[in-house]
């Protein structure tokens, strides 16, 4: 149990099961907010997380729910997600996003020291939480192909742009962290520095960023036009055509190159 500004982040257990219902329809209220989607989970689902030591929690000293997320495994237990993260609107914006993450991470690597955790989000906040913890953006084919995972996409709005892309893409970007990978950099003297943010659309038509060795905080501002133009290239298939020709491949990698070389 960690205190944070006066707010206790811990692991959830059974005697936390009276949150579900609020934690399940703030999850559904923020999804509609945001007008992206997470999987829609049931109270019971959320319950079960509780009693299996899955979840981290975080209250008020007085019992005031503050917020939440769990921990999914797919592939026989070689990827895990940590899925649901959310904050109560009236304690948003205080870092207590960071501290659940940072110990739903620590819990993951603890039951589940040899897996692959991985994300999906549309939340640059999130994004940074995640780099500052160790992962990196990859391609959705990086991420588990278990079928269970990617049927909780079908709650999302943005479903039909993951099926058109033969679920190779959508608005949401991959992280991922590999144990594997951090302990060989662990033992690796680090490169030099390249101040160099680089998109690519591969020929598959999938939209990659690539960071080499370039901390988040000097890029979000790159990583947020990333993700607009991102969401301008998925999302221009669902508009009323305007009668424009070509398949536009050229400009498109010119405005990255625009966009992202600096």
């Amino acid at each position: 149990m960690e205190q944070f500004n006066n707010i206790i982040v811990r692991r959830a257990t059974s005697n936390d099961k009276h949150y579900a219902e609020t934690i399940t329809t703030e999850m559904e209220e923020s999804a509609k907010a945001r007008g992206t989607g997470i999987a829609k989970r049931s109270p019971d689902y959320i319950k079960q997380k509780m009693d299996e030591g899955k979840a981290v929690i975080a209250v008020t000293p007085d019992g005031t729910w503050v917020g939440f997320c769990y921990i999914e495994a797919w592939q026989h237990e070689k990827y895990v997600a940590n899925s649901g993260l959310i904050v109560s609107p009236s304690f948003r914006k205080t870092g207590v996003a960071t501290e659940i993450k940072r110990k739903v991470f620590e819990l993951s690597r603890e039951k589940y020291p040899n897996a692959k955790i991985f994300g999906l989000t549309t939340g640059l906040a999130v994004m940074k939480i995640n780099s500052d913890l160790g992962y990196e953006p990859v391609t959705y084919s990086e991420l588990t192909t278990d079928e269970e995972f990617w049927k909780g996409c079908r709650s999302c709005v943005n479903y039909d742009i993951l099926t058109s892309k033969n679920r190779k893409n959508c608005l949401c970007t991959a992280m991922l962290f590999d144990p594997e990978e951090a302990a060989k950099k662990l033992n690796m003297p680090l490169p030099p520095v390249k101040k160099a943010t680089e998109a690519v659309v591969t020929s598959e038509g999938e939209l990659v960023m690539h960071r080499q060795r370039a901390s988040f905080n000097g890029n979000a501002y790159l990583y947020e036009r990333w993700l607009r133009f991102k969401q301008f290239v998925l999302l221009k298939p669902f508009r009323k055509k305007d009668g424009g020709s070509g398949d536009g491949s050229e400009k498109r990698k010119s405005i990255l190159s625009f966009f992202f070389f600096w």
